[in-house]
């Protein structure tokens, strides 16, 4: 039998993370030299995309403005073209970088709609692969997830910085 080890994501499924204010704040408040530790892949004008420190998948991140606003259609115009440019940059980027077969992307606004942090609000964009599906998540309540967030992190940052984004 072998064994799939998943410590980090202990914490979080067992409800133990809890943050005082917004950890997306927090996050874009520290010198960009935190970035790396924070996993911040891109900073722009209005919005920034950050790895998802509890993926679904490799590569799973997420498109965020800077402004704390917890609805997107409270945003301004310029912010809500700014979340799409960088989703679609991200797609393309993934895509030449990572192969994915597919992708899941989503906004949930309220914790009705599934929103881990729903007071700023975030877009999901996630790779996805054939055959990437399996009981782990139904029955361990586990991903597998095959590379480490440092070396995804690593993979994408070096594809953003050869080729950035327009926004």
């Amino acid at each position: 039998m072998k064994h799939i080890w998943t410590p980090w994501r202990k914490p979080y499924v067992a409800g133990q993370v809890r943050h005082e204010g917004c950890v997306f704040c927090r996050m874009v408040a520290q010198e960009e030299t935190h970035d790396p530790a924070n996993y911040v892949l891109y900073r722009g004008r209005r919005v920034f995309a950050v790895l998802n420190l509890y993926p679904y998948n490799n590569g799973h991140l997420m498109v965020l403005p800077y402004d704390h606003i917890a609805n997107i259609d409270d945003l301004v115009p310029e912010t809500q073209a700014d979340l799409m440019h960088l989703v679609c940059y991200f797609v393309s980027i993934m895509r030449r970088g990572m192969s994915p077969a597919g992708f899941n992307i989503g906004v949930n606004m309220g914790r009705a709609a599934g929103a881990g942090i729903d007071d700023h609000v975030h877009i999901h964009v996630v790779p996805r692969w054939s055959g990437d599906t399996n009981f782990m998540p139904v029955i361990a309540e586990t991903r597998v997830i095959p590379e480490l967030l440092d070396e995804t992190y690593c993979n994408l940052r070096a594809l953003v910085e050869q080729n950035p984004p327009p926004c």
